[in-house]
């Protein structure tokens, strides 16, 4: 990984993003666009993927370059199993538990995008993220007009996706969870659900088997907020087997036996959407990971129906 960390000065203010990061870093202005269009910029600690957003004397811009030619023992190949449908105008894959979605501040190698990107041959757009653990239907665009399109239907509800998990706690039958999210001050990357402050989150759910301390739950998010999933079941008193961040136990007791979790127990099972070009209902599905079957089959759950 080769990473370039730029400090602006009064004489660079208001020029663009892309051009400040090719001057100051002594890099082409294309490769300065490349990291920005696949997440690898942060400007004072976040990250930024807009070309022309313009920078102001004082910041701080750190750039994660991919270097060419050079592999390394973390990275990772797509392979065919892992396609769940492809075109010409987008992909979708089956995110592996443990695969970063996109480049963080540490590195750009082994991320999702880097391995879609190497398959199609080409950059593409990554429209929405799952969190590291979590796996499931992910997908990405092969084109600008399929990454805008793509990125509305998320942010207009017409992608409905359907989520599984297995809980802990007291949980039964089916509801809504309407409350609001915001950053934990206590603990950094958590959230905090909790009525009356935070953007809106909204999420309904069924228990679709029980055992013991066990509950599988189906998940159906009407918003699409980071940590939602994890962060509402937390807040009902039934967090996600293997969530340590939202009080998650690593193992738990179903009747018919126990239920150890090396990861955090959620899977983005389901995906519909119109699809960008045609404008055709898209349906996906992604097979059940097996640590998550058997934890699913302990709490009770038919796999069969799910």
């Amino acid at each position: 990984m080769k990473k370039l960390t730029l400090r602006t000065s009064p004489a660079d203010d208001g020029e663009r993003l892309d051009k400040f990061i090719a001057r100051a870093g002594g890099i082409p202005r294309g490769e300065a666009r490349r990291a920005l269009d696949r997440g690898g910029v942060w400007l004072d600690g976040k990250r930024v993927k807009a070309n022309s957003r313009p920078v102001s004397d004082g910041q701080t811009v750190v750039v994660v370059l991919e270097e060419a030619g050079r592999t390394s023992p973390e990275e990772r190949a797509l392979t065919p199993e892992r396609i769940l449908f492809e075109d010409a105008h987008l992909i979708a894959v089956d995110k592996p538990a443990g695969v970063p979605a996109q480049p963080t501040l540490a590195s750009d190698k082994g991320t999702l995008l880097s391995m879609v990107g190497e398959h199609v041959g080409r950059p593409v757009g990554l429209v929405h993220r799952l969190d590291l653990e979590t796996t499931g239907i992910t997908v990405f665009a092969k084109s600008k007009a399929a990454t805008s399109a793509l990125g509305e239907a998320f942010r207009e509800g017409t992608a409905r996706k359907r989520y599984l998990a297995v809980a802990v706690g007291e949980l039964s039958g089916e509801g809504q969870i309407d409350l609001p999210l915001s950053p934990d001050p206590k603990r950094k990357g958590r959230f905090v659900a909790r009525a009356g402050q935070g953007v809106p989150a909204v999420t309904r759910y069924r228990v679709v088997g029980q055992s013991g301390a066990l509950r599988a739950v189906e998940l159906l998010p009407e918003t699409g907020r980071t940590h939602q999933l994890r962060s509402h079941l937390s807040a009902l008193g039934a967090p996600i087997l293997g969530d340590s961040l939202y009080g998650g136990p690593r193992q738990a007791q179903g009747a018919e036996g126990l239920a150890v979790a090396e990861r955090v127990l959620l899977h983005a099972r389901a995906l519909e959407l119109p699809h960008p070009a045609t404008g055709a209902l898209l349906s996906l599905l992604a097979p059940i990971p097996e640590d998550l079957a058997h934890a699913l089959r302990l709490a009770g759950a038919r796999l069969e129906s799910l």
